[in-house]
């Protein structure tokens, strides 16, 4: 193992850890077809309109060489005796091969400059800071609110990782609800029709409960989370509870919710690996989707098509339970908008999600220093934060050569799970950052959307995804959640406590897969963890 790892290091200086057109055996039909032809198949709702700029129909970064070379590397592997080439560097030359232990999410990425090393400590500085409410003698702080969720991104962002759901006097700190209703007139029908909107808030509550306020202020509300075990009895008898949440809202400040506002709990996701997800191709992404099931598998997905909020073109979604966002940047503001109440050249709100009806915190004072800009986290603190997020290493594989391991990974594959985990891509040769040029990295998704079926639902439509799709969430980093986290939950909500309870809950698309899963025996669902446990 070490000589294998020291033999991709002298590679990583050649950028040889990367190569992207993924090939799968559930695509076989896209074969020998142009990816101009995929793309119109793909965004069916786009009938008629110009192809977006943020959805190239084909790669352009590669030459005919690069693109054999990509094809032959992607090729799903039929292989379990031993790991794949380059499969301890899950996230290409960047990986992290750092000890893992509680800080395992938090490194750099290992092939960033000595100087860029520099920026991102300032954005981790700047990802740990505590915003307080105005006015205050510290101005270069001040802003936090009105309405709020958190004081710091890291507050959410638990040591860069994932989030819990509310236990006992925990509180909802790494865990918020979004508040949404569909369309109620015509205007609002053609808005989300033209993609001007994501879907639209609640009229005095906004978009998202914020249960924490300012001095002077009252927060909005508080989650309440209830759960019921469900037995679920395997066939070889193995009985499993699941706990099934159900969520609402007490102690509302300014009365009831509107009646069609619908509630979607969502946990905060691990950090790690960002900007090489930010850097995938559209058109690699857009290869997997088969919203109409042309294959008859059983298995869609479809992109979430979105507008940019700076250029105002359609893009493809990649980030968030719902793949809503396009960038890191972007997800950087609104989460600073949403969940600290902080303005920023790209939601430069003053007072967050405060809306019209909430008057009281309209009228508290914002943050905005003349002498630093017209928002409270001018252009330089967005820099150094996007910056940060695009370079949280993801770490190297543990154990990946040992005979569960191996055994688990090739159930993961006869299972179908790689029909939506997608094991790896690479990322684009022309990338703002060198570092995430050309990478070979394994996250296991497809970034698309998939009917997990009513289990899973929230009844929440985001853009193109139902009350019932989510997006793929990558599997990279999942065995290190306990050591990162303290805690084992999973999925949007936190509701599954272990991997196998996050498996049980799969359905819809992925019934299937989760079906082979509870049929199979103890030995083969351990072995299958423990692969998961590996990444």
């Amino acid at each position: 193992m070490r000589r294998r790892l020291d033999f991709l290091r002298r590679l990583r200086r050649a950028e040889d850890c990367g190569l992207p057109f993924q090939q799968n055996p559930r695509y076989s039909w896209l074969r020998g077809l142009s990816l101009a032809v995929v793309v119109p198949l793909t965004a069916s709702a786009m009938a008629g309109a110009p192809e977006p700029a943020g959805l190239a129909a084909s790669r352009t970064d590669l030459t005919p060489e690069d693109l054999a070379r990509v094809i032959a590397i992607t090729r799903p592997t039929k292989d379990f005796s031993k790991p794949e080439q380059f499969e301890p560097m899950q996230g290409g030359a960047g990986t992290s091969r750092k000890d893992a232990n509680k800080d395992a999410f938090s490194q750099s990425s290992a092939n960033i400059t000595f100087e860029e090393e520099g920026t991102f400590k300032l954005g981790n500085a700047l990802f740990r800071k505590n915003w307080v409410s105005s006015p205050s003698s510290t101005q270069a702080s001040d802003g936090l609110g009105p309405l709020f969720n958190e004081r710091a991104c890291q507050n959410c962002h638990l040591k860069d990782g994932r989030g819990r759901p509310p236990e006992g006097d925990s509180g909802t700190t790494s865990m918020f609800l979004r508040l949404a209703r569909q369309a109620s007139t015509d205007e609002e029908r053609a808005a989300l029709a033209a993609r001007k909107v994501l879907n639209f808030p609640d009229p005095v509550y906004g978009s998202q409960l914020q249960d924490l306020a300012v001095p002077g202020l009252r927060g909005e509300g508080r989650m309440r989370v209830d759960y019921q075990e469900q037995k679920v009895t395997l066939p070889d008898g193995t009985v499993v509870w699941l706990r099934k949440p159900s969520y609402s809202v007490d102690d509302l400040a300014n009365g009831p919710l509107d009646p069609h506002t619908t509630l979607s709990p969502r946990m905060t996701p691990p950090m790690i690996g960002l900007g090489l997800v930010e850097q995938i191709a559209p058109a690699d992404i857009l290869a997997h989707a088969d919203p109409d099931d042309r294959n008859s598998d059983g298995i869609s997905g479809k992109p979430n098509i979105v507008r940019d909020g700076q250029s105002g073109e359609l893009t493809l979604g990649r980030f968030g339970w719902k793949a809503q966002t396009p960038s890191i940047r972007q997800q950087a503001a609104d989460a600073f908008a949403g969940d600290i109440g902080i303005s920023t050249p790209e939601v430069p709100n003053h007072w967050g999600d405060c809306t019209a009806a909430e008057k009281t915190c309209l009228a508290m004072p914002n943050g905005v220093q003349e002498r630093l800009g017209p928002v409270e986290a001018p252009p330089p603190v967005m820099d150094l934060v996007t910056f940060y997020s695009q370079n949280l290493a993801v770490p190297a594989r543990r154990d990946l050569d040992e005979p569960d391991v191996l055994a688990g990974k090739k159930l993961f594959y006869d299972m179908g799970c790689i029909s939506c985990h997608t094991p790896k891509f690479v990322t684009r040769r022309g990338t703002p950052n060198k570092a995430q040029a050309f990478q070979l990295i394994w996250p296991y998704s497809d970034f698309l959307l998939h009917d997990m079926g009513p289990g899973l639902a929230d009844g929440q439509a985001v853009g193109e995804a139902t009350g019932s799709e989510w997006r793929t969430p990558p599997l990279w980093g999942s065995g290190l959640t306990q050591t990162v986290n303290g805690n084992s939950f999973f999925l949007h909500d936190g509701r599954a406590r272990t991997l196998a309870e996050a498996i049980l809950w799969h359905g819809g698309e992925g019934q299937k897969a989760r079906d082979r899963f509870a049929a199979a025996d103890a030995a083969d669902r351990d072995a299958l963890v423990k692969f998961l446990e590996s990444l």
